[in-house]
């Protein structure tokens, strides 16, 4: 008996490279794109232990627990690390990391994370692109939570590294993910003794036997049913509209940060432009209590104790994806004013007038 997900015809080297020009296409991004085979901390790493290196000095920017995982890699690779943390309900500032560039002249490395999902704050990468660009440090941009959610140009910003992953607002698995590199990025790797070769991390394996020898044939089998599913999600994107999709997360946020408000629930991040459009973090007494009462009043519904050390005090309300729906937000606030003895009606008709408003 044939299965649809078990037996199907080998991905030809050809397809994988469609796949690849799609993501390209997405980021609007002319620099190389490598699609790696699996969840999106593999590019993450692959980028930090390929670009760092002893000697060599990073800026690490941590608004949430993500940018503390990147500082540790970074010190395993042997490089002296500048974290620059700002509180999580925040961002950081493109004037905070001027000044530290400019505080350590001998900085060549940005590691940051543009939206963190876990803590439910966004930051300014334009701005701090510009900052980068004239300091002329390599940036590697963790974009895996903004993909899909709102603006992301690398190129624009002067993003060397833009690691994106499926499993958010692209709506896909976790299983897949990609990156671009740009040419100093390529030359960065290059020069470094101690960049992963003949390894899983390796993206340097990849330049030189996928990228630089044509994309002719694959360097090892990919995981074929992620790949398929990345290359619908791409196709989801393109036909709804990059731009439709973006507005229908912000949509998502405002609506839910509206309702939280009728139920007298403060938002974690508590400025609007601030916070991530991928999922909305509030404030509450007793986060794994709330969670619970949620999600016994409805199983369904996106909703999380928050990522990090505030995880006590922090609900978070995913709406990314699928899931940057009204309905789904509708449920989410119904289940919370459940498990906040409250009534829902305004909460849910607060959500209803922001989306419409979001989306003019």
């Amino acid at each position: 008996m044939t299965h649809p997900l078990l037996d199907l015809p080998p991905l030809t080297a050809e397809r994988f490279a469609s796949i690849e020009r799609g993501v390209a296409d997405l980021l609007a991004t002319r620099q190389d794109v490598v699609i790696t085979q699996g969840e999106a901390l593999l590019p993450l790493e692959g980028c930090i232990r390929s670009g760092a290196r002893p000697g060599s000095t990073a800026l690490n920017v941590v608004t949430g627990p993500y940018g503390t995982t990147f500082g540790n890699w970074l010190r395993d690779c042997g490089a002296a690390v500048v974290d620059l943390e700002v509180p999580f309900d925040t961002a950081v500032t493109a004037g905070q990391v001027a000044r530290a560039l400019a505080e350590h002249p001998e900085i060549d490395f940005v590691s940051l994370v543009h939206a963190e999902a876990a803590t439910g704050n966004t930051n300014p990468v334009a701005e701090i692109g510009e900052a980068v660009r004239a300091h002329g440090a390599l940036f590697m941009l963790d974009a895996v939570a903004s993909v899909g959610a709102e603006p992301l140009l690398p190129d624009a910003w002067g993003v060397d590294l833009c690691v994106i992953g499926a499993q958010k607002a692209m709506g896909g698995p976790a299983g897949v993910s990609a990156v671009s590199v740009s040419e100093r990025a390529w030359d960065r790797f290059a020069e470094n003794p101690a960049a992963p070769r003949r390894s899983y991390l390796s993206l340097l394996d990849w330049k030189e036997r996928w990228i630089d020898a044509g994309r002719k044939a694959l360097p090892h089998a990919p995981a074929q049913l992620e790949m398929l599913a990345l290359e619908a999600c791409l196709g989801r994107i393109a036909h709804e509209g990059l731009s439709s999709v973006t507005a229908r997360h912000a949509a998502a946020a405002a609506a839910t940060r509206a309702g939280a408000a009728e139920l007298g629930v403060a938002p974690y991040v508590g400025r609007a432009a601030e916070a991530a459009p991928v999922a909305t973090t509030l404030r509450v007494a007793d986060a794994s209590l709330v969670v619970a009462k949620a999600l016994a009043a409805d199983p369904a519904v996106p909703v999380a104790a928050g990522g990090g050390a505030p995880t006590r005090e922090m609900v978070r309300v995913n709406h990314y994806g699928t899931a940057a729906s009204l309905p789904v937000v509708e449920a989410a606030l119904t289940a919370l004013a459940t498990a906040l003895g409250a009534e829902p009606a305004a909460a849910v008709a607060a959500a209803g007038t922001a989306w419409t408003a979001t989306l003019g």
